[in-house]
């Protein structure tokens, strides 16, 4: 159904053009008329049309004026101009208005009809359009807190970070550097304030994950929110600092209280909040279980820890951040990185614990041994602590914090080295078993998501390493091995180019043509021809 107002002086016009409307239309538009511009005014208001078809030359607000008004309120309205006045001065000024159409007088049923026409297929664009963007729209309200969870979960249960985190990251918009964690804790209250029957609750609840989100990001729009767990819910909120001001943090508390009563009042059910300290986003899951320390140790609806002295962990010059990049670059098999990152930590082990050899002793082992593990879990096997009593041998033979670092950057660089080592070489078996697919399948049609299944990794994940270790991406691959082959074919007398098009694994010739010519030089004809001659 199309709204359309008619809005013309002559009423011998007007029942023209309800005439032409409703013999070529009929019950698909309903059809409104004036013969003012201030009723044009009045009847987009109160009509709402989606096509205003108007003579420029009106008493009062002329028909130009009368577009100017509108176009203030109204962006969307489809204008059709028609006048007795051919200047193109008039015409000019209904374009620049927006009007999708200058039709002169008299005008013919053709031309009315071909201007409205026109006009619907832009409404139905726009409307589908619309539809498809609300549709987007709906679709996203349900992937969103999908994502949401799949960085919770990223983040509480130490996945791996370098391949995976940026991309949440991107996907949700979060340009924020560090945060804290908050975890509700919920089920049925008690007479000593306590929360009894968890179990019970956390499957009540359910059902009314939707609503616990919308509560949430009520108080904390910009918080990222995961799902039910147990009785608990983990909630992450950026951070653009480091250090969280006590105004901010009393704020913080502030919004968690009232956003706690509320969901006690609409789920009926005792709701506690725990706040973990601010932190960088490799450690998050500090804050996280300082936040369920938080509820463990405090009292109230609401705790944060730095309320309770509890959120350091290490010395207010500990560098943690040094520390968590040491370990981040021995696992991404960054050798120089690993060595020069070593180099700072000892470095800053010396200067604070150099009258306490035990303590670097023991830090230094902690480091090797880790990182030694990591090796283990790369290869898929178990790490074993009788490397302990190997290492513990190592370390207190050393004679000099000079020896003591040329062992402890030797044993983080073998790891590092190591961890390179056994990642290429899942890669080039992987990379290996891809192109052999491909090989055998290159004649048909063949994507990249159907290669990566066949690897058994993530279309985004393969794409990346394909392209890393071949030089080139998959399609570029795809089409470089095709064209081989068809060199290869026409070579050969006893196959048309046509059969050559489709052995090569294409099912367009002149597609075919193109692709050879931009990749050889010339088309396959002239290829064929110049081998003979």
């Amino acid at each position: 159904m199309y709204k359309i107002l008619l809005a013309d002086d002559e009423g011998i016009v007007l029942d023209s053009l309800k005439f032409i409307i409703k013999q070529n239309f009929g019950d698909n538009c309903q059809i409104e008329a004036v013969k003012s511009g201030r009723a044009v005014i009045e009847q987009v208001h109160q009509f709402a049309p989606d096509i205003a078809i108007m003579d420029i030359q009106m008493p009062g607000i002329n028909g130009v004026e009368a577009m100017k008004e509108i176009r203030t309120f109204n962006k969307k309205l489809v204008f059709i101009v028609i006048s007795a006045y051919d200047k193109f001065s008039f015409a000019q000024e209904a374009i620049n208005l927006g009007a999708m159409d200058y039709i002169t007088k008299p005008f013919t049923k053709e031309r009315i009809t071909e201007a409205i026409e026109n006009a619907m297929s832009l409404i139905a664009q726009e409307r589908k359009k619309r539809s498809n963007d609300l549709l987007v729209w709906e679709k996203l309200q349900t992937v969103i807190p999908v994502i949401e969870n799949g960085l919770i979960n990223l983040i509480l249960f130490q996945e791996d970070f370098s391949t995976e985190m940026e991309r949440y990251r991107s996907l949700l918009e979060i340009t924020a550097n560090y945060g804290n964690i908050m975890t509700l804790e919920f089920g049925e209250g008690s007479k000593d304030g306590s929360i009894q029957n968890t179990i019970g609750t956390s499957v009540k609840l359910q059902t009314s994950a939707p609503l616990m989100q919308e509560i949430t990001k009520e108080f904390f729009p910009q918080a990222i929110v995961g799902s039910i767990m147990a009785n608990k819910m983990a909630i992450f909120l950026p951070c653009q600092t480091k250090v969280m001001e006590y105004e901010e943090r009393t704020r913080t508390v502030d919004r968690a209280r009232n956003m706690t009563a509320k969901l006690c009042k609409k789920l009926e059910l005792r709701f506690r909040c725990g706040i973990g300290a601010t932190w960088e986003f490799l450690r998050l899951h500090k804050s996280y279980e300082e936040s369920k320390k938080a509820l463990r140790v405090g009292h109230g609806a609401v705790v944060h820890i730095q309320d309770l002295g509890l959120g350091c962990e290490y010395a207010s010059d500990y560098p943690s951040d040094l520390e968590e990049k040491l370990f981040y670059y021995v696992k991404e098999g960054n050798v120089p990185q690993t060595q020069e990152s070593a180099n700072r930590f000892f470095d800053w082990m010396v200067d604070s614990y150099g009258n306490h050899e035990k303590d670097i002793q023991t830090k230094v082992l902690e480091f090797v041994m880790t990182a030694e593990k990591e090796v283990f879990l790369q290869g898929g096997m178990q790490y074993s602590f009788l490397y302990r009593q190997n290492y513990l041998t190592d370390v207190l033979s050393c004679t000099s914090y000079a020896e003591l670092r040329r062992w402890f950057l030797k044993k983080l660089t073998e790891a590092s080295r190591n961890i390179t080592v056994k990642n290429q070489e899942k890669n080039i078996t992987m990379i290996g078993k891809a192109k052999e697919y491909i090989q055998q399948r290159y004649s048909k049609d063949i994507s990249l998501e159907e290669v990566a299944k066949h690897v058994d990794i993530s279309s985004y994940y393969f794409s990346k390493l394909f392209k890393e270790e071949e030089g080139m991406n998959f399609i570029d691959y795809v089409t470089s091995l095709r064209i081989k082959k068809a060199k290869q074919m026409l070579k050969s007398n006893n196959i048309s180019v046509k059969e050559v098009c489709v052995e090569a694994g294409y099912t367009d010739p002149n597609y075919f043509s193109r692709i050879f010519k931009r990749i050889v030089g010339c088309t396959p004809t002239e290829y064929r021809e110049g081998i003979k001659g």
